[in-house]
């Protein structure tokens, strides 16, 4: 009986074996370390490590830490960049604007020579009338051997006779004056022609002057500008570097960044521009209590022509779009200052080519009676004669300008480009 029963014994046994698990791990392959660190995680049971290891974990927090790192380093060369493309447009705009003020300088000072000129030769002229009736008058007492008086005398009584004894007195009192006339007037000529010339050569002295200072203002105009357009170039191109950067940085592309760069100049450009509404609206404000204070007259309001402001903004929102021409009256484009003149030479009123001289040419007003077609005026100085930009006022604080050269007319915040410094009613 026990023998039958061996080899069932045995079947069942195998099986059994068959279904326990192993007993033990397979042996580590040759070369590899039995025990891991004690800050490693452990395996997952599957065969493979799923969890990175520590040196792992700290080069990626190195590697993180780099792309924030240059990142930052881009964006702020980004901004860096465009503060520097604001400050050379700027220049670029104020050298204009300083070459306008010179070559209005030379035109007035080559009228006033000529004007000049003009006054020393009648004056020349008048002083050699005056001396050849001096001259006459001497040739008359020398051939007569005898006083002006005498001579004069003989030439108004000679053909009558003597005369009355009063008639006598008469004729040599009249000719008295008229000798002392003669030669007043030969003196009084020859002094007049003598300061007309000097004030003739002052003149011409003064419009080389102003003729040089043009010269000195062109150059550093056409330099301002030629530094402007490098650095839009250079800068350009660096930009370019830094927004690939900054999408390497970021694993995304450089068109995302580049829109993305967009946005947040844009939002920079709006807490600037409401910073700049705050700042006036403080201004506003001080410049009413300091009025309450010392119990000042409410301000009137000037003159203000509705035709003529029409006629103004109609011919400034026909070029928006044309370029920043240095110099520039039309048609093909216009600077800041040309623009402003052109348009109210439509709304019927004379202004200067040069910004400084529009607001002398103009009326002052406040920021709170500003009406459409007035003209708004920015300093570096908050003097009035360094004026640099000047625009024409659209009404809901909006403008139309010709902002700097490498941009194109347009219509604008009045903030764009912060508080403006002066308001004015051509």
């Amino acid at each position: 009986m026990p023998r039958r029963l061996l080899p069932a014994l045995l079947l069942c046994s195998a099986a059994l074996l068959a279904l326990l698990p192993a007993a033990s791990a397979p042996a580590a392959p040759a070369g590899r370390a039995l025990t891991r660190p004690a800050d490693d995680p452990a395996p997952t049971g599957d065969g493979q490590d799923a969890f990175p290891s520590a040196d792992e974990i700290a080069r990626a927090h190195a590697d993180t830490d780099a792309r924030a790192a240059a990142a930052a380093s881009a964006e702020a060369a980004l901004a860096a960049a465009q503060g520097e493309l604001d400050r050379a447009g700027q220049a670029a705009e104020q050298a204009v604007e300083a070459y306008n003020g010179a070559q209005v300088r030379l035109t007035r000072a080559r009228d006033a020579a000529r004007a000049a000129a003009t006054a020393a030769a009648a004056a020349e002229t008048d002083r050699a009338a005056a001396a050849e009736r001096a001259a006459g008058l001497a040739a008359e007492i020398y051939r007569q051997g005898a006083s002006p008086q005498l001579s004069a005398l003989d030439a108004l009584l000679g053909t009558r006779g003597t005369g009355s004894l009063s008639d006598q007195a008469a004729a040599v009192g009249i000719a008295g004056a008229q000798t002392r006339q003669i030669l007043d007037r030969a003196t009084g000529t020859a002094r007049a022609a003598k300061d007309a010339a000097a004030t003739a050569r002052t003149a011409e002295a003064a419009a080389r002057d102003a003729a040089e200072r043009v010269r000195a203002a062109e150059e550093q105009a056409r330099q301002r500008l030629a530094d402007q357009q490098r650095q839009v170039t250079e800068i350009g191109r660096r930009r370019e570097t830094l927004l690939a950067e900054l999408a390497a940085a970021r694993d995304t592309t450089v068109d995302l960044e580049r829109r993305r760069r967009e946005a947040l100049d844009a939002i920079a450009a709006r807490e600037a521009e409401e910073a700049a509404r705050r700042a006036q609206a403080e201004a506003e404000a001080a410049a009413a209590a300091e009025a309450a204070r010392h119990h000042a007259p409410p301000q009137r309001e000037s003159a203000w022509s509705a035709g003529g402001s029409t006629a103004a903004l109609a011919f400034a929102r026909s070029v928006v779009g044309l370029p920043y021409i240095w110099g520039g009256e039309g048609p093909q484009g216009y600077d800041c200052s040309g623009l402003t003149m052109m348009a109210w030479r439509r709304g019927g009123k004379q202004l200067t080519h040069f910004a400084a001289d529009q607001y002398a040419e103009s009326t002052p007003v406040t920021y709170d009676r500003l009406r459409p077609g007035d003209l708004v005026f920015w300093t570096k100085t908050g003097r009035a004669a360094d004026i640099y930009h000047v625009a024409i006022y659209l009404g809901d604080d909006q403008m139309i300008e010709a902002p700097r050269p490498g941009t194109a007319i347009k219509q604008a915040s009045l903030w764009i480009m912060g508080r403006p410094d002066f308001y004015a009613r051509p």
